[in-house]
């Protein structure tokens, strides 16, 4: 699904990732971990082709085959079905739930709504509710929610339960779960248990380098 081969990353002159090499299959769970600053946010946005210069290959599987995707544009790459959920959310604070969601509506925005309101049901009851008015918890779902209605293929999350309550958090982790089971990618950065538990594989970024747990 996903292959990242010697990838390196740079702000300016400064490198923060130093030859990462990693792979998520479909229907893998992959969660990494590491101390702040590490570079576990650097290696989302590099792969998003965000904010950062980078070296090394980044392939991904596109119906005709893998491809190497490290010279596309953000857009192209999200198109493609990358769907990543930054840590601070992004969110449009003054629009509804409903308006947030059809923001990043791609094709098939019915049924994506659908599947993403039945994986995070409290939504369902907040659709006219501006996001500035929701709980951390509840924006976070909504975060991630939003970027289901692209279609992605995988998901790359930065710190998704972060300063959550645990009760939602546990709904989090169900969500993604069964996005799993259904056969989605998943590269989490995540420091919490609940979810690291239930990782197929965790990885620790130690200094910019990727190594097994």
């Amino acid at each position: 699904m996903l292959e990242v081969d010697k990838l390196s990353a740079f702000y300016g002159q400064a490198q923060a990732l130093l030859e990462v090499s990693l792979q998520v299959a479909a229907g893998e769970l992959v969660v990494l971990q590491g101390l702040n600053g590490a570079g576990k946010s650097t290696l989302l946005k590099a792969l998003m082709g965000l904010q950062v210069r980078t070296e090394g290959q980044i392939r991904y599987q596109m119906p005709a085959g893998m491809a190497a995707i490290e010279r596309w544009e953000t857009h192209r790459r999200a198109q493609a079905g990358l769907g990543y959920v930054p840590e601070d959310r992004r969110l449009f604070s003054e629009l509804t739930v409903r308006e947030n969601l059809h923001v990043a509506a791609g094709r098939d925005a019915r049924a994506h709504e659908a599947r993403a309101l039945d994986l995070f049901p409290v939504l369902k009851t907040l659709l006219n509710r501006p996001a500035a008015h929701m709980s951390g918890g509840q924006q976070q779902m909504l975060a991630i929610a939003r970027t289901l209605m692209t279609g992605p293929k995988i998901l790359l999350l930065d710190e998704p339960c972060e300063g959550i309550a645990p009760v939602l958090v546990e709904s989090i982790r169900d969500a993604l779960l069964d996005l799993k089971r259904e056969g989605m990618a998943l590269l989490v950065v995540e420091q919490n248990r609940l979810l690291a538990s239930r990782a197929d594989r965790l990885l620790w970024l130690v200094a910019g380098k990727v190594r097994d747990s």
